[in-house]
């Protein structure tokens, strides 16, 4: 390990608390990723870091907030790929549907750490259930907004969909629907539009 005199040496003094602070954040991921909420301390946290517990509560309050920064840092990484992939596969209801199952199950495969933390460990954790909470009431906004209106059958199919796509990753998250993602993508996708043509029968007019 560096010693503090070498380590920051010639860094701005803002600068290094903000790069301690992604130093901590990484650490915690890995641990959390790997061992779950029992593994997140701040001793082991600092450890993983290679830092002195001073700078861990120069960043942070306790572990509930690191964890929130984690989980934080993930849902913007996500985000930006599922923006890229809507955005890419253009206004087709079936495209949209197809990019957004298939990216959001992608993202959790190339590194299982990121279902654990965005849907998967912790779950009884109210920070993790805060945010989760707030993600999915984004989710479905997103969808009733892309709707042909605010009636109630747009309303209830935005939810059912909501709900069953967060199931869905909790369920690829925790390895229970195997490792066939086109499979998986497959039939979530048959499933959603025959929900969305339900739906659109049922509007009036």
């Amino acid at each position: 390990m560096a010693s503090v005199s070498t380590r920051w040496a010639g860094v701005p003094v803002a600068r290094r608390k903000d790069e301690r602070r992604e130093m901590l954040v990484r650490a915690a991921f890995a641990l959390f990723g790997e061992q779950g909420e029992a593994g997140l301390t701040v001793r082991a946290v600092c450890r993983e870091a290679e830092l002195h517990t001073r700078y861990f509560y120069e960043n942070f309050t306790g572990t509930d907030e690191l964890l929130a920064a984690v989980y934080d840092e993930q849902a913007a990484a996500l985000g930006d790929v599922l923006a890229r992939a809507l955005d890419e596969a253009g206004p087709d209801p079936e495209a949209r549907t197809r990019a957004g199952v298939r990216n959001v199950l992608r993202f959790i495969s190339e590194d299982p750490r990121r279902g654990r933390v965005l849907f998967a460990e912790a779950r009884g954790n109210e920070v993790l259930a805060v945010r989760r909470r707030a993600a999915q009431t984004g989710l479905l906004d997103g969808l009733i907004a892309m709707g042909p209106g605010p009636e109630l059958p747009v309303v209830i199919a935005a939810t059912m969909f909501t709900g069953a796509m967060t199931e869905l990753a909790q369920q690829w998250a925790d390895g229970r629907l195997g490792r066939d993602l086109d499979a998986v993508v497959d039939q979530a996708v048959e499933l959603s539009l025959a929900l969305h043509a339900t739906t659109r029968k049922r509007l009036p007019g």
